[in-house]
């Protein structure tokens, strides 16, 4: 029996019934379904500093091997305030043919003002992502109130032709997306939920509480508080494989040495160049192909998802 099954086959019975009882209720779905784990891809980069489509391809291939609901591409893991506009464009595009139809693609389009997020926005669109996830501007940001904010995502959501995805990740902008704001955008139809990476369970919440009663979606930034999102979200991840062999995916990462072995790692961006990453994975269920990957992307996402490879 393998070590996982051997490790986590005591605590199936109590987390089957702890997914049943988080489970949100029959109702109405909401216009883009995101429950699910939604792994971040880093942009690969040659050694010349070009954009590497050929690993990046490959990453893809991997990827597409673990029923994932879809991904992110041009978050902070890849490293998006580094490219310019032709390559976002492009690797959005690249992504999005080489993804399963089934798959969603959430592409960042945040930009410093709302004209250039407005028109990010619909080009993301044209090539392929399914919606976008919009940053908070912060260059100004001691301009950026409360009804700065609103304004701003207010104007990109009546113009987007795809669903808006607030995006709050202090850590990296120094500014966190204000409850108020939050509240207010939320009942905007065409602003579909929030990616909150700040880690303040209380304000997450806080959101899911008082967002009830809309048709908006509260992601989890963070690995760290993935399991204290579940406990006081709508629902779990859950899928009705289960039996087969999928579930509950609880994700963990930390950073190793690089692993022994005669896979290169991927010529990623600056945050991975001097760093590979151990990746780990605790489910009541086994997962199949999900280990430790020298060569595949490093992990930081939507739900922080450890990454995957053969």
């Amino acid at each position: 029996m393998a070590l996982s099954t051997c490790l986590t086959s005591p605590l199936r019975p109590a987390l089957a019934a702890l997914c049943r009882g988080l489970s949100t209720p029959p109702g109405p779905q909401p216009k883009l379904d995101l429950r699910g784990i939604f792994p971040p891809i880093t942009t690969p980069f040659s050694p010349t500093q070009e954009v590497d489509y050929g690993q990046l391809e490959g990453n893809l291939h991997r990827y597409a091997s673990i029923p994932f609901r879809g991904l992110v591409v041009l978050g902070s893991s890849g490293e998006f305030p580094l490219l310019a506009l032709r390559e976002r464009l492009e690797l959005v595009s690249r992504v999005r043919r080489a993804l399963p139809r089934d798959r969603l693609l959430l592409a960042g389009s945040g930009c410093e003002s709302t004209r250039a997020t407005i028109e990010l926005t619909g080009s993301m669109a044209e090539a392929g992502a399914d919606a976008a996830m919009v940053v908070t501007p912060c260059y100004y940001r001691g301009a950026m109130s409360s009804a700065a904010l609103v304004r701003h995502y207010t104007e990109v959501a009546e113009k987007s032709p795809i669903p808006v995805v607030l995006y709050s990740v202090p850590a990296n902008t120094n500014l966190e997306l204000p409850l108020e704001a939050v509240l207010t955008l939320a009942q905007h139809p065409n602003i579909i939920g929030i990616k909150d990476s700040g880690g303040d369970i209380t304000r997450i919440g806080l959101i899911v509480h008082k967002t009830q009663q809309e048709d908006f979606q509260v992601l989890s930034g963070s690995a760290g508080f993935l399991m204290a999102s579940y406990a006081v979200g709508h629902s779990p991840v859950w899928d009705s494989r289960a039996e087969e062999g999928h579930g509950f995916v609880w994700p963990l990462w930390r950073p190793l040495p690089c692993t022994p072995g005669t896979a290169k790692p991927s010529p990623g961006g600056g945050a991975e160049r001097h760093l590979q990453h151990q990746r780990v994975v605790v489910s009541p269920w086994p997962i199949p192909a999900v280990q430790a990957a020298p060569s595949a992307p490093a992990p930081s996402c939507t739900w922080k998802l450890g990454t995957i490879g053969s």
